[in-house]
């Protein structure tokens, strides 16, 4: 990043953020009873979530098409996409842990942010247990003798 380039990086960044948040509370994705409802397949079922999800997925499918077809991003940043495509047991591991913690608290990273800055309680446990986390997958991944991650 050029230094003449950080000031509209950074205000795009404040701006896309805030539109998710705000997208995130009127969806009610930072409401940990409503995600819980919706997880809830054999009780008081909440399918709502579902086309939050369906427009997330339609949302990121169109977006990942057109920068796929770019080199220079349209803050002139060169693009940077994932390359890898296959399935491996860090990435079961990885689902495993989201799937069961999103389904304990009712919360998942971006939705308990906004949460947290909300000023709810939960959110604040939750942040704390998932800095924890990432403070321990980083301890373990600097194990001496620990082959690195494939790029």
């Amino acid at each position: 990043m050029t230094r003449n380039s950080s000031v509209p990086v950074v205000v795009s960044a404040f701006l896309i953020g805030l539109l998710f948040g705000i997208g995130l509370l009127v969806a009610g994705m930072a409401n940990p009873a409503k995600v819980l409802a919706f997880l809830d397949l054999a009780g008081a079922w909440d399918p709502s979530l579902a086309l939050v999800m369906g427009g997330a997925i339609v949302v990121g499918l169109v977006a990942f098409r057109v920068a796929g077809q770019r080199k220079i991003s349209l803050l002139g940043e060169p693009m940077r996409l994932p390359t890898r495509r296959d399935v491996d047991k860090r990435l079961v591991w990885g689902s495993l842990g989201f799937g069961i913690g999103w389904g304990l608290a009712g919360f998942c990273p971006g939705p308990a942010l906004v949460a947290l800055g909300a000023g709810q309680m939960k959110a604040v446990v939750f942040v704390v247990a998932m800095l924890a986390g990432m403070a321990l997958f980083e301890l373990l991944e600097r194990r001496p003798g620990k082959r690195p991650m494939a790029p």
